[in-house]
């Protein structure tokens, strides 16, 4: 990495340009540069990283004058990749004869397919922006990506999914943050997501060379950009996942069917594969394939590392040591450091007590504080720690009060739910002596940090309380107290905290604000603005007089240090002490490059035949196949034949009789309920509605849901986890457009994106086209089926590319 690009020179650079206005003398400069340059805190870091946030159009003419145009920019939202393209509505990347030819290529694109012009976008486009997102009708990404190729698109926003599967290629890809937003909060990208998208940059036979540009944002910089870079590619993962139709396909060789005879005899037809010849072919998956030879050299380095480490600790231990030290030192001098260590350790054990007691002795002394305070206004105070790298942290916040206390539900449910946060153990580790349980066990307790975190903390973290702080009083009598205010902004988060430090007093940890929460934040001073004078923290006598008697028993420890250090042999055994240090590091490194295989192998451990004995027994117990002879039955027939994410759900559902009383679009409407997963509603935009389904789909779907609560415990029994989709919020959409509603009839103030009606448009009339090809269905189905999807399959979706 440019080490000019590194925050420690940021800050070096900044403070010497300020030194060298202020005092105007290189050598006074000098001299101050080497008091002032101190440990960055993360306030200093967050502060320097905002400095350092480009704007979208300083980027875009940077990557212009660069000539590094065409690009693809990736940033990881729908709504944000529309937010780009209005904001740079007004700059002009085409020339006059690129944008008539973008006129003419949207003047065909428009009489072709009225329909699927994105109206937001075109002003964009005449500019030669464009986004490209799972929102976007699919014709209008082909149109995009048509236009990117011919180059009169300078410049798209996409998601992540255009990095896989599109051959959209560019000269340069602009990668907008090293983070994203997922299911449980913002996570980090892999090494394997950065380099798919990065493998964008270059186009074959135009450049010579693909341009990459990761964007500085405020959470990430050029040190986190190159740990994930360095971190080197993650190994291929099998998706293999046994599934209800491979399973019925795999075994069920037999049929049972009906004779023409209409008697209830039945008949069965050929023997299926037997489960060890099923067991074969999953081991020929790629996940097998994966275990047979990547995890065995994984295994093979992972027993390696634990025999060295096996072998290094007996080097260390005391009997080591011991035999050591009498081999090189002679027997009067080995005797006395013998007798020395041993009081030492003595004398560390000791002290290792009286550090114990005081800090629970001052944990005794904030506990009436702390109480008394969160009954009134909500002070200010400093948190002190020191992260893994060694570099200590101040933290200004204001103090909300004890969990305990709060009304935030979800917060004490985790704190007292999970394991993480647990205190007892901790606690029994102590000699409690005189105090009692309850008035030095620690407890946990929330506060806002001046950088909009939240923190979560014992008594282990303050540093100090002040006098100063927000006063708990509504600013209007309809108003809620602010600290009422706060707790319910807390328990609105998701609740993703992270471990900033951990000892044996409880943990800190720490979460994002919300925009909710920045102005709250704002009104926090730095500490530097806060006096001695305001503090309130007054430690007990007992605390006191622990901190004399710890830093008495430290001195003794340095006493008996020096001593072991005039003895006669130490020269000799210093090199022993040396030579176990370098050992205890080295053995450390083994254990993290031991984690590190550990947690490879489980990600690559091949399990296809557990889950495929799982999904069996589940199929067995349905009635959909006799997993000892190997006889299929009609459930299992037509599940055999479909194709969806849990096939035996859908075929329980097209089964039901209660099917046979709905009008085909009323049948379009429970089917589309089938295969709404990954569809969302638009929340941001205003005013915006879906069509509310008919009363009759709406009595199905209610009278299918204990259908569906039957299957879902049938497969938690037997450790199965396949979705079983059944829902409603969409169904209306699906019905308006199966009666022939027009596509801006049903688009108007839709609260859904373009792309994603159309996506379950067109799963509903996937399904409804297999319904008449399927086994033991009733043909009155199979009618309305066929009906709804003749219906159903017309522009702009009949015409889907993607």
């Amino acid at each position: 990495m440019n080490r000019k690009l590194s925050l420690n020179y940021l800050q070096y650079d900044e403070s010497s340009s300020e030194l060298y206005r202020e005092e105007g003398s290189k050598r006074r400069k000098s001299r101050r540069r080497e008091n002032d340059v101190r440990p960055l805190s993360k306030n200093d870091i967050s502060n320097i990283r905002r400095s350092q946030v480009p704007q979208i159009i300083d980027t875009l003419w940077h990557l212009k004058a660069r000539d590094m145009l065409p690009a693809v920019w990736f940033i990881f939202s729908r709504k944000g990749c529309d937010a780009a393209v209005q904001y740079l509505e007004d700059c002009r990347l085409l020339d006059e004869c690129e944008t008539s030819e973008v006129e003419l290529a949207l003047k065909r694109f428009r009489i072709q397919y009225p329909d699927a012009v994105r109206v937001s976008a075109v002003k964009g486009l005449r500019r030669g922006v464009a986004a490209h997102h799972a929102g976007c009708l699919p014709l209008w990404k082909s149109f995009i990506e048509e236009l990117f190729q011919r180059g009169l698109v300078k410049v798209v926003f996409a998601t992540e999914t255009l990095a896989a599967g599109i051959n959209m290629p560019a000269r340069t890809a602009v990668i907008s943050s090293l983070s994203k937003r997922g299911d449980s909060g913002r996570i980090q990208l892999s090494s394997n997501e950065l380099f798919q998208m990065a493998g964008r940059a270059g186009r074959r036979g135009i450049d010579e060379k693909g341009h990459v540009v990761l964007v500085q944002t405020p959470y990430e910089g050029p040190e986190e950009c190159c740990k994930v870079l360095f971190s080197g590619l993650q190994p291929l993962v099998s998706q293999f996942t046994a599934s209800y139709g491979m399973v019925l396909n795999l075994v069920a060789g037999a049929k049972v069917t009906r004779r023409s005879t209409g008697l209830d005899e039945i008949k069965v037809t050929r023997a299926g594969r037997t489960l060890e010849e099923a067991r074969k072919l999953i081991e020929q998956s790629f996940g097998n394939y994966v275990g047979s030879n990547v995890m065995l050299a994984a295994k093979e380095e992972l027993a390696r590392i634990e025999k060295e480490i096996e072998t290094l600790t007996s080097e260390i231990s005391e009997e080591a040591i011991a035999r050591k030290s009498q081999k090189l030192l002679t027997q009067s001098a080995y005797q006395e450091i013998a007798e020395l260590e041993e009081e030492l350790r003595a004398e560390k054990r000791l002290r290792t007590e009286l550090r114990r007691k005081m800090e629970l002795e001052r944990v005794s002394s904030l506990k009436p504080l702390l109480k008394e305070i969160g009954d009134g206004h909500l002070p200010f105070m400093s948190l002190h720690y020191t992260d893994s790298d060694g570099v200590q942290h101040l933290v200004a916040a204001v103090y909300l009060g004890k969990v305990d206390t709060l009304n935030t539900e979800k917060l004490k449910s985790m704190v007292w739910d999970n394991e993480a946060f647990a205190l007892k153990t901790a606690v029994e580790n102590f000699d409690l002596g005189d105090n009692g349980g309850e008035d030095v066990k620690p407890s946990y307790h929330v506060a806002l940090g001046s950088d909009n975190s939240w923190y979560l903390f014992t008594e282990k973290w303050i540093r100090t309380v002040y006098r100063t702080g927000f006063p708990n009083d509504a600013l209007t009598l309809a108003d809620a107290l602010p600290r009422e205010i706060m707790a319910e902004l807390l328990d609105k988060a998701d609740m993703q905290w992270q471990k900033l430090a951990v000892s044996e007093l409880g943990g800190l940890w720490c979460m994002e604000g919300s925009l909710e929460t920045w102005s709250w934040s704002l009104n926090v001073p730095v500490l530097s603005s806060l006096s001695e004078d305001d503090e309130v923290l007054q430690l007990s006598q007992a605390y006191n007089d622990a901190v004399e008697c710890y830093k008495s028993q430290r001195n003794k420890v340095s006493r008996w240090k020096k001593r072991i250090t005039r003895t006669e042999g130490f020269k000799q055994y210093q090199k022993i002490i040396d030579s176990a240090k370098f050992t205890e590091e080295k053995i450390r490194r083994l254990k993290v490059r031991s984690k590190r295989l550990i947690g490879r192998i489980e990600q690559i451990e091949p399990t296809g035949w557990k889950e495929f004995l799982q999904v069996s027994n589940v199929i067995h117990e349905s009635r959909a196949l006799d997993i000892n002879t190997h006889v299929i039955f009609p459930l299992g027939e037509t599940a055999a034949a479909i194709r969806g994410e849990n096939e035996l759900w859908l075929a329980m559902v097209l089964r039901n009789k209660l099917l046979l009383n709905l009008k085909p679009a009323e049948l379009a409407a429970v089917l589309g309920s089938l295969v709404s997963e990954g569809i969302r509603l638009r929340p941001w935009k205003n005013n915006s509605f879906v069509y509310e389904p008919s009363t009759a789909v709406l009595n199905i779907i209610d009278l299918l849901e204990e259908q569906k609560s039957s299957l879902l415990e049938l497969q938690e029994k037997h450790g199965v986890n396949i979705p079983c989709c059944l829902d409603s919020q969409f169904t209306g959409m699906v019905e308006a457009w199966a009666s022939g509603l027009t596509w801006k009839e049903i688009m108007m103030d839709c609260a859904m994106d373009e792309g994603d009606l159309a996506r379950l448009l067109r799963r509903t009339i996937d399904l409804l086209a297999q319904v008449p090809k399927l086994p033991d269905i009733d043909p009155l189905l199979q009618i309305n089926a066929k009906s709804a999807s003749n219906v159903m399959d017309r522009s702009p979706i009949s015409e889907l590319a993607g």
